[in-house]
């Protein structure tokens, strides 16, 4: 876990591949089907399935990747095997079909509700005429530590993990937009800052339920995936570990829902060491039906 959590930076969100080869086989169809949002994959139940093995985790390739709010663009990331150094990828749905991968200078896009707004870390990109602009730093209070993963509401507030690259803890905070402008962060409480390698946020649009990835002690074993509840008067319940289907003695991290909220994709894994004594992550994606989350949720 401890190298994990740097590996898994704003994973949390879909991990799964595409390749020309899956895209042959897709319907030519919008892209907001399942046959063409999942590359024809079929949809999973209640029991996490791997997400198309045969494309998605091929030799540990494969580390995370996010979807564009209107699914038509998908990010990805390789490392290992044939590459040595972390490669980007994109792939657009165009042309009533998906094209095939380039690489491209964008690295972990996380987006604001309209698709306009593209962040990674403490820095954004904004929408041109010809694409999207360089990246430009967000300012305070996202500025003053480092950010690995964030997230943001459909009311604007940003949830983000913050790292120091010195101790194991880490923890999640917060930022409102209030008068225009962005409050100092504000640290969540022990209900979700509590255990180490505190990591990868992912708030629900409405902000009713956060997700993110911890060691904990009455965990299953390395990171698991965790979920805490917001009530009515704001305040958030005690995390709920969300359960031997999704967590298991290996580490869970880097979970997201879907931009149409039917699925959690998240990674399942573990570091092994090389022959030269580095250490290489090998990881798979998995999806699961959302209603689980559904399931958790206090009546």
């Amino acid at each position: 876990m401890r190298k994990a959590y740097s590996i898994f930076l704003l994973a949390g969100a879909l991990f799964l591949n595409a390749c020309h080869t899956k895209n042959k086989h897709a319907k030519d169809t919008d892209s907001s089907t399942i046959e063409t949002a999942y590359f024809g994959e079929q949809p999973p139940g209640l029991t996490p399935q791997l997400f198309a093995p045969e494309i998605v985790s091929p030799d540990g390739l494969f580390e995370g990747g996010t979807f564009s709010p209107d699914m038509k663009s998908f990010y990805f990331t390789r490392k290992n095997g044939k590459y040595e150094k972390r490669t980007f990828f994109v792939i657009r749905y165009e042309n009533n079909g998906w094209g095939e991968e380039s690489e491209t200078d964008i690295e972990y896009p996380r987006f604001s509700k309209d698709g306009n707004t593209m962040y990674k870390g403490n820095k954004y990109r904004s929408r041109t005429d010809t694409g999207w602009s360089e990246l430009k730093s967000m300012g305070a209070p996202f500025t003053d530590k480092h950010i690995m993963g964030i997230s943001v509401s459909d009311k604007g507030t940003f949830f983000f993990d913050e790292w120091d690259g010195k101790d194991t803890t880490g923890a999640i905070s917060y930022s409102r937009l209030i008068n225009g402008e962005y409050e100092p962060r504000q640290k969540l409480g022990k209900e979700i800052n509590t255990g180490t390698w505190i990591a990868h946020p992912k708030i629900a649009p409405d902000e009713s339920y956060l997700l993110w990835d911890v060691e904990r002690e009455d965990g299953f074993g390395g990171s698991d995936i965790y979920i805490s509840f917001r009530q009515k008067d704001g305040s958030w319940l005690p995390a709920i570990n969300m359960g031997d289907k999704i967590n298991t003695e290996l580490q869970e991290s880097g979970v997201s829902v879907t931009p149409d909220g039917k699925y959690l994709f998240f990674s399942r894994g573990q570091w092994e060491t090389k022959a030269d004594g580095s250490t290489n992550w090998v990881g798979k994606s998995y999806w699961v039906d959302a209603q689980i989350i559904e399931n958790l949720r206090p009546q």
